[in-house]
Protein backbone atom coordinates (compact mmCIF):
# COMPACT_ATOMS: atom_id res chain seq x y z
CA UNK A 1 0.00 0.00 0.00
CA UNK A 2 2.85 2.41 1.19
CA UNK A 3 4.48 1.55 -2.33
CA UNK A 4 1.70 2.63 -4.15
CA UNK A 5 1.10 5.70 -2.44
CA UNK A 6 4.87 6.54 -3.16
CA UNK A 7 4.52 5.92 -6.89
CA UNK A 8 1.10 8.11 -7.01
CA UNK A 9 2.79 11.07 -5.09
CA UNK A 10 5.41 11.04 -7.18
CA UNK A 11 4.04 10.36 -10.13
CA UNK A 12 1.40 12.89 -10.23
CA UNK A 13 2.39 15.43 -7.41
CA UNK A 14 5.87 15.65 -7.91
CA UNK A 15 5.06 17.33 -11.59
CA UNK A 16 2.58 19.33 -9.78
CA UNK A 17 4.61 20.86 -7.36
CA UNK A 18 7.93 20.80 -9.77
CA UNK A 19 5.70 22.90 -12.62
CA UNK A 20 4.51 25.41 -10.17
CA UNK A 21 7.74 26.44 -8.45
CA UNK A 22 8.96 26.34 -12.17
CA UNK A 23 6.20 28.47 -13.36
CA UNK A 24 6.94 31.21 -10.61
CA UNK A 25 10.31 31.20 -11.11
CA UNK A 26 10.56 31.48 -14.17
CA UNK A 27 7.61 34.11 -14.52
CA UNK A 28 9.13 36.33 -11.75
CA UNK A 29 12.86 36.03 -13.69
CA UNK A 30 11.65 36.80 -17.41
CA UNK A 31 8.51 39.01 -16.84
CA UNK A 32 9.84 42.11 -17.53
CA UNK A 33 11.30 40.48 -21.30
CA UNK A 34 8.09 39.17 -22.01
CA UNK A 35 6.38 42.52 -21.10
CA UNK A 36 8.82 44.40 -23.34
CA UNK A 37 8.01 41.91 -26.26
CA UNK A 38 4.20 42.35 -25.69
CA UNK A 39 5.30 46.08 -26.43
CA UNK A 40 6.85 45.85 -29.44
CA UNK A 41 4.64 43.51 -31.05
CA UNK A 42 1.41 45.72 -29.80
CA UNK A 43 -0.07 47.56 -32.91
CA UNK A 44 -0.01 51.00 -31.02
CA UNK A 45 3.66 50.98 -31.40
CA UNK A 46 5.83 50.00 -28.32
CA UNK A 47 6.07 54.09 -26.58
CA UNK A 48 1.61 54.18 -27.05
CA UNK A 49 2.07 50.27 -25.38
CA UNK A 50 4.07 51.86 -22.38
CA UNK A 51 7.73 51.55 -23.34
CA UNK A 52 9.83 51.16 -20.72
CA UNK A 53 7.65 52.09 -17.86
CA UNK A 54 6.24 49.88 -15.40
CA UNK A 55 7.77 46.50 -16.78
CA UNK A 56 6.42 44.65 -13.90
CA UNK A 57 2.72 45.41 -14.46
CA UNK A 58 0.61 42.12 -14.12
CA UNK A 59 2.62 40.06 -13.18
CA UNK A 60 0.36 38.82 -10.22
CA UNK A 61 -1.80 37.72 -13.04
CA UNK A 62 0.92 35.70 -15.05
CA UNK A 63 2.45 34.27 -11.81
CA UNK A 64 -1.31 33.02 -10.62
CA UNK A 65 -2.00 31.46 -14.30
CA UNK A 66 1.54 30.40 -15.12
CA UNK A 67 2.05 28.12 -11.73
CA UNK A 68 -1.43 26.06 -12.64
CA UNK A 69 -0.60 26.18 -16.17
CA UNK A 70 2.97 24.24 -15.71
CA UNK A 71 1.30 21.93 -13.14
CA UNK A 72 -1.52 20.64 -14.98
CA UNK A 73 1.08 20.79 -17.95
CA UNK A 74 3.46 18.46 -16.57
CA UNK A 75 1.29 16.11 -14.58
CA UNK A 76 -0.50 15.26 -18.01
CA UNK A 77 2.91 15.39 -19.29
CA UNK A 78 4.49 13.01 -17.20
CA UNK A 79 1.67 10.36 -16.70
CA UNK A 80 1.23 10.27 -20.80
CA UNK A 81 4.99 9.48 -21.22
CA UNK A 82 4.46 6.63 -17.87
CA UNK A 83 1.82 5.09 -19.69
CA UNK A 84 2.85 5.23 -23.29
CA UNK A 85 6.77 4.66 -22.97
CA UNK A 86 6.45 0.92 -22.41
CA UNK A 87 4.17 0.33 -24.69
CA UNK A 88 6.40 1.19 -27.90
CA UNK A 89 9.88 0.51 -29.13
CA UNK A 90 12.68 3.18 -27.81
CA UNK A 91 12.71 4.51 -31.31
CA UNK A 92 9.25 5.81 -31.05
CA UNK A 93 9.55 7.14 -28.00
CA UNK A 94 10.16 10.86 -29.36
CA UNK A 95 6.39 10.29 -30.69
CA UNK A 96 5.73 9.47 -27.96
CA UNK A 97 7.20 12.97 -26.22
CA UNK A 98 5.73 14.78 -29.28
CA UNK A 99 2.32 13.49 -28.89
CA UNK A 100 2.29 13.92 -24.79
CA UNK A 101 3.45 17.58 -25.61
CA UNK A 102 0.54 18.26 -28.36
CA UNK A 103 -2.16 16.78 -26.15
CA UNK A 104 -0.90 18.62 -22.65
CA UNK A 105 -0.26 21.94 -24.45
CA UNK A 106 -4.31 22.18 -25.57
CA UNK A 107 -4.78 21.21 -22.50
CA UNK A 108 -3.01 23.60 -20.42
CA UNK A 109 -4.11 26.89 -23.06
CA UNK A 110 -7.41 26.11 -20.95
CA UNK A 111 -5.53 28.48 -17.84
CA UNK A 112 -2.92 29.94 -20.53
CA UNK A 113 -5.37 31.89 -22.51
CA UNK A 114 -7.84 33.58 -19.97
CA UNK A 115 -4.01 34.39 -18.19
CA UNK A 116 -2.50 35.93 -21.35
CA UNK A 117 -5.51 37.83 -22.28
CA UNK A 118 -5.50 39.30 -19.09
CA UNK A 119 -1.91 39.63 -18.58
CA UNK A 120 -1.10 41.62 -22.34
CA UNK A 121 -4.08 44.07 -21.43
CA UNK A 122 -2.43 45.35 -18.48
CA UNK A 123 0.84 45.15 -19.93
CA UNK A 124 -0.04 47.47 -22.70
CA UNK A 125 -1.75 49.94 -20.53
CA UNK A 126 -5.23 48.72 -22.11
CA UNK A 127 -7.95 49.74 -19.25
CA UNK A 128 -5.26 52.48 -17.52
CA UNK A 129 -7.73 52.61 -14.38
CA UNK A 130 -5.28 49.44 -13.11
CA UNK A 131 -8.48 47.23 -13.34
CA UNK A 132 -7.56 43.81 -11.78
CA UNK A 133 -7.32 40.82 -14.19
CA UNK A 134 -10.65 39.51 -13.08
CA UNK A 135 -12.09 42.58 -13.97
CA UNK A 136 -10.23 42.50 -17.08
CA UNK A 137 -11.92 39.41 -17.78
CA UNK A 138 -15.58 39.90 -16.50
CA UNK A 139 -14.98 43.30 -18.73
CA UNK A 140 -13.82 41.06 -21.96
CA UNK A 141 -16.73 38.95 -20.99
CA UNK A 142 -19.72 41.11 -20.76
CA UNK A 143 -18.34 43.32 -23.81
CA UNK A 144 -17.17 40.16 -26.18
CA UNK A 145 -18.31 37.00 -24.79
CA UNK A 146 -16.79 33.91 -24.27
CA UNK A 147 -14.77 32.65 -27.51
CA UNK A 148 -14.17 36.30 -28.34
CA UNK A 149 -13.82 37.98 -24.91
CA UNK A 150 -12.00 35.84 -22.52
CA UNK A 151 -10.63 32.80 -24.99
CA UNK A 152 -9.95 35.05 -27.36
CA UNK A 153 -6.84 34.19 -29.82
CA UNK A 154 -7.35 30.40 -28.23
CA UNK A 155 -6.83 28.91 -31.50
CA UNK A 156 -3.87 31.39 -32.44
CA UNK A 157 -2.30 30.19 -28.74
CA UNK A 158 -2.51 26.35 -29.32
CA UNK A 159 -1.08 27.38 -33.61
CA UNK A 160 1.65 28.70 -31.87
CA UNK A 161 1.97 26.53 -28.72
CA UNK A 162 1.51 23.38 -30.07
CA UNK A 163 4.54 23.34 -32.51
CA UNK A 164 6.56 25.37 -29.86
CA UNK A 165 6.13 22.12 -28.03
CA UNK A 166 6.33 19.91 -30.63
CA UNK A 167 9.88 20.87 -31.52
CA UNK A 168 11.28 21.86 -27.77
CA UNK A 169 10.22 18.98 -25.13
CA UNK A 170 11.68 16.12 -27.81
CA UNK A 171 14.65 17.85 -28.28
CA UNK A 172 15.03 18.57 -24.57
CA UNK A 173 14.45 14.79 -24.10
CA UNK A 174 16.92 13.95 -26.45
CA UNK A 175 19.58 16.71 -25.45
CA UNK A 176 19.19 14.86 -21.46
CA UNK A 177 19.88 11.17 -22.91
CA UNK A 178 22.56 12.37 -24.64
CA UNK A 179 24.04 13.81 -21.55
CA UNK A 180 23.10 10.46 -19.45
CA UNK A 181 25.53 8.36 -22.25
CA UNK A 182 28.52 11.11 -21.60
CA UNK A 183 27.48 11.01 -17.54
CA UNK A 184 27.14 7.82 -16.06
CA UNK A 185 23.26 7.94 -16.80
CA UNK A 186 22.93 11.21 -14.64
CA UNK A 187 21.68 14.42 -15.57
CA UNK A 188 22.15 17.33 -13.28
CA UNK A 189 19.05 20.11 -12.50
CA UNK A 190 21.41 22.27 -14.32
CA UNK A 191 22.19 20.32 -16.97
CA UNK A 192 18.66 19.45 -17.54
CA UNK A 193 18.13 23.50 -17.50
CA UNK A 194 21.01 24.09 -20.09
CA UNK A 195 19.02 21.29 -21.89
CA UNK A 196 15.89 23.26 -21.80
CA UNK A 197 17.76 26.83 -23.13
CA UNK A 198 19.10 25.16 -26.18
CA UNK A 199 15.52 23.45 -27.65
CA UNK A 200 13.49 26.56 -26.17
CA UNK A 201 15.64 28.62 -27.88
CA UNK A 202 15.33 27.18 -31.09
CA UNK A 203 11.36 26.54 -30.52
CA UNK A 204 10.95 30.46 -30.04
CA UNK A 205 13.13 31.66 -33.36
CA UNK A 206 11.03 29.16 -35.41
CA UNK A 207 7.64 29.85 -34.05
CA UNK A 208 7.89 34.15 -33.45
CA UNK A 209 5.78 34.77 -36.22
CA UNK A 210 2.92 32.59 -34.19
CA UNK A 211 3.64 34.65 -31.32
CA UNK A 212 3.81 37.81 -33.17
CA UNK A 213 0.15 36.76 -34.93
CA UNK A 214 -1.13 35.67 -31.29
CA UNK A 215 -0.19 38.53 -29.44
CA UNK A 216 -1.92 41.22 -32.01
CA UNK A 217 -5.07 38.78 -32.11
CA UNK A 218 -5.15 39.10 -28.17
CA UNK A 219 -5.10 42.77 -28.75
CA UNK A 220 -7.26 43.34 -31.78
CA UNK A 221 -9.70 46.37 -31.22
CA UNK A 222 -8.56 47.80 -27.96
CA UNK A 223 -5.60 49.67 -28.89
CA UNK A 224 -7.99 52.61 -30.53
CA UNK A 225 -5.61 51.82 -33.61
CA UNK A 226 -8.70 50.89 -36.59
CA UNK A 227 -5.99 48.11 -37.95
CA UNK A 228 -8.64 45.40 -37.69
CA UNK A 229 -12.13 46.29 -37.80
CA UNK A 230 -13.92 42.92 -37.97
CA UNK A 231 -12.92 40.75 -35.07
CA UNK A 232 -14.51 37.81 -36.08
CA UNK A 233 -12.26 37.76 -39.30
CA UNK A 234 -9.42 37.49 -37.45
CA UNK A 235 -6.90 34.47 -38.12
CA UNK A 236 -3.05 33.99 -37.81
CA UNK A 237 -2.67 33.55 -41.72
CA UNK A 238 -4.88 37.17 -41.98
CA UNK A 239 -2.94 38.95 -39.33
CA UNK A 240 0.61 37.69 -40.65
CA UNK A 241 -0.39 38.73 -44.12
CA UNK A 242 -1.33 42.23 -42.85
CA UNK A 243 1.98 42.54 -41.03
CA UNK A 244 4.14 41.19 -44.11
CA UNK A 245 2.44 43.99 -46.28
CA UNK A 246 3.22 46.80 -44.31
CA UNK A 247 6.43 45.58 -42.65
CA UNK A 248 8.06 43.04 -44.66
CA UNK A 249 9.57 39.34 -43.73
CA UNK A 250 11.62 41.29 -40.80
CA UNK A 251 8.10 42.88 -39.30
CA UNK A 252 6.86 38.87 -38.92
CA UNK A 253 9.93 38.38 -36.42
CA UNK A 254 8.84 41.77 -34.35
CA UNK A 255 9.51 40.85 -30.57
CA UNK A 256 12.02 38.46 -31.62
CA UNK A 257 14.93 39.67 -29.20
CA UNK A 258 13.13 39.65 -25.90
CA UNK A 259 11.60 36.31 -26.70
CA UNK A 260 14.63 34.50 -27.73
CA UNK A 261 16.31 36.19 -24.57
CA UNK A 262 13.34 35.36 -22.57
CA UNK A 263 13.16 31.66 -23.57
CA UNK A 264 16.42 31.10 -23.37
CA UNK A 265 16.83 32.46 -19.80
CA UNK A 266 13.33 31.07 -19.04
CA UNK A 267 14.48 27.08 -19.86
CA UNK A 268 17.38 27.62 -17.82
CA UNK A 269 15.37 28.22 -14.93
CA UNK A 270 12.61 26.73 -15.65
CA UNK A 271 13.84 23.02 -16.31
CA UNK A 272 16.38 23.02 -14.11
CA UNK A 273 14.05 24.00 -11.05
CA UNK A 274 11.02 21.55 -12.55
CA UNK A 275 14.01 18.39 -12.28
CA UNK A 276 15.39 20.14 -8.76
CA UNK A 277 11.72 20.48 -7.32
CA UNK A 278 10.81 16.70 -8.63
CA UNK A 279 14.23 15.42 -7.75
CA UNK A 280 13.74 16.40 -3.77
CA UNK A 281 10.08 15.81 -3.21
CA UNK A 282 10.68 12.46 -5.42
CA UNK A 283 13.53 11.27 -2.22
CA UNK A 284 11.22 13.21 0.49
CA UNK A 285 8.79 10.35 -0.38
CA UNK A 286 11.41 7.92 -0.93
CA UNK A 287 12.38 8.67 3.32
CA UNK A 288 9.03 8.59 4.34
Amino acid sequence: MKTKEKTYKSLYLAPILGGGVAGICVGTAIYPLDTLKTRLQAAQGFKKAGGFHGVYRGLTTALTGTAAMNSLFFVCYETIKEISEPLVAPKYVPVVHMFAASFCEVIACLVRVPTEVAKQRKQTYIGRKNKSALAILVDAYKKEGIRRGVYRGFSSTVLRDLPFSLIELPIWEFLKNTVKKHNNGEVTSFQSGLCGSVAGGIAAVITAPLDLAKTRIMLAGTSGKAEIHDLKKLSVPRVLRRIYMESGFRGLFAGVTPRLGMILLGGLVFFGFYEETKRRFEEFVRER
